[in-house]
């Protein structure tokens, strides 16, 4: 059996981070030193801002670009060193742009032509190396899953999401499945070491249930290195939602949410994210008007806006607005969900989807209260109401105010049904539990990244 430590996700992320950062560091090093000529001005100050500047613009434009989305499988490494490449090259960019314009410097022609050319070459061998490692080095958990009868009628869904859904990777694969029921026959030290375990992962309702050989099975364990979590740990930690039908400990996760202490930088934060981001997408939407009305004449006949009313925070409707970018009368026939290729949407509608441009009326709302620009998408009573039907914990997400942009948004497509709306409904739940400075923070860089790029959510 091995006993070389498994390294984790956020390990892995760590370590890609800590390399990036080093390599990054040493080209800046050598262009602040080699690279510029400072013309008899004091050289100190400036090359600390320019190493400074220049470690935030490469983290930001690697965190756009998804290059530490671990869990994501790339399509290839070629596709992978091409990112990798391209955002080097943009970050050389970008410093030689700063150096220039905002510091007025000149450069030894020679170190500048080595700091753009090799800065580049060297961040991509990096990745290529830290590919090459963890195809020799063991990478993937081997899994013991222990569930109980209220659980049961999802194992195979639960097993599905532990291995990896398709096109993403948890670094976890489940080689053994435990039933615990006072029928079932004890789990043997043999068992542990026949299937080389390194985790355990339970799932079941109550932890109350468990034999004396179970909990001193898992105390050694613990004591032995393997890893011992619940099914509701993990898949917080690796999908960053809250699995609302693992039945073990959903309701208690869920309880927690409106127990949360209001902190006032929180608060401030709050406050300075929805004026700023208020302020510029209104100043967006008032360029926006005229353009988008007279193209509407032409390629979308029919109002300019629309209102609808939506589900709000305590449950309370209130009215929401929007480019239209769907025919007159779309729901003629009924209330019905959008999908991603509605059928209804104008070709000038998808237009203003693509870029988030029949958004922004939205601004209105947060103005008068209704809304924040962070946080779950509200929805239509009548799609809430049958939530509620399927899910006891749909109205938690009432808890805060809608908003325009969500965590559930920039981490899950586009909702299409009852079921993705479920789905979403995990990372709302998440958001409203975890909802910090940095979360907003990554929410609104990924929401920019959704819109320059035009990428579906």
């Amino acid at each position: 059996m091995s006993t070389k430590p498994l390294l984790n996700t956020l390990e892995r992320k760590s370590i890609l981070f800590l390399g990036d950062l080093t390599l990054i560091g040493l080209s800046l090093r050598n262009f602040v030193l080699r690279a510029v000529d400072y013309q008899n001005e004091e050289p100190l100050f400036y090359q600390i801002a320019i190493v400074g500047i220049g470690v935030v613009i490469y983290f930001l434009l690697a965190y756009i670009f998804e290059t530490y989305n671990l869990e994501k499988v790339p399509k290839s490494v070629t596709y992978s060193i091409i990112r990798i490449f391209t955002i080097t090259f943009l970050f050389t960019i970008s410093i030689v742009f700063i150096t220039t314009f905002f510091f007025a410097f000149a450069y030894w022609q020679l170190y500048l032509l080595v700091f753009m050319i090799f800065c580049p070459i060297q961040l991509s061998l990096w990745r290529l190396l830290f590919n090459y490692i963890f195809k020799f080095v063991p990478t993937v958990k081997r899994v013991l899953y222990i569930y109980d009868a209220s659980t049961e009628d999802s194992l195979q869904k639960n097993v599905n999401n532990i291995n990896g859904e398709e096109g993403n990777e948890t670094y976890y694969k489940v080689v053994s499945t435990y039933l615990n029921s006072d029928n079932s026959d004890p789990i043997s030290e043999n068992k542990l070491l026949e299937n080389n375990i390194d985790s355990l992962i339970i799932n079941t309702r109550s932890y109350n249930h468990f034999s004396k050989q179970m909990e001193n099975m898992l105390v050694n364990s613990l004591l032995a290195g393997k890893e011992v979590l619940t099914y509701t740990s993990f898949y917080e930690s690796t999908y960053e939602a809250l699995p609302i039908d693992s039945h073990n400990d959903s309701l208690y996760e869920v309880l927690q949410l409106s127990n949360n202490k209001i902190h006032y930088i929180q608060g401030i934060a709050n406050f300075t994210f929805n004026f700023f981001l208020t302020f510029i997408s209104g100043l967006a939407f008032l360029l926006s008007i005229p353009f988008v009305f007279l193209l509407n004449l032409f390629l979308n006949p029919g109002p300019l806006f629309y209102t609808q009313l939506r589900v709000g925070k305590h449950g309370k409707e209130y009215k929401v607005f929007k480019f239209r970018s769907m025919v007159v009368d779309a729901e003629k026939k009924g209330a019905k969900m959008a999908t991603k290729n509605d059928a209804r949407v104008t070709k000038f509608g998808k237009v203003l989807r693509k870029f988030r441009v029949d958004e922004l009326p939205q601004v209105w709302s947060i103005i008068r209260g209704d809304m924040s620009f962070i946080g779950p998408r509200p929805e239509r009573k009548v799609f809430v109401d049958k939530l509620n039907e399927v899910t006891p914990f749909y109205n938690v997400r009432h808890l805060v105010k809608p908003g325009i942009s969500g965590w559930a948004q920039v981490k899950y497509k586009y909702g299409e049904n009852l079921e993705d709306s479920i789905r979403k409904l995990e990372y709302d739940l998440y958001y409203i539990k975890n909802k910090s400075i940095v979360l907003d923070l990554r929410i609104i860089f990924k929401t920019l990244s959704t819109i320059l790029f035009s990428r579906g959510i």
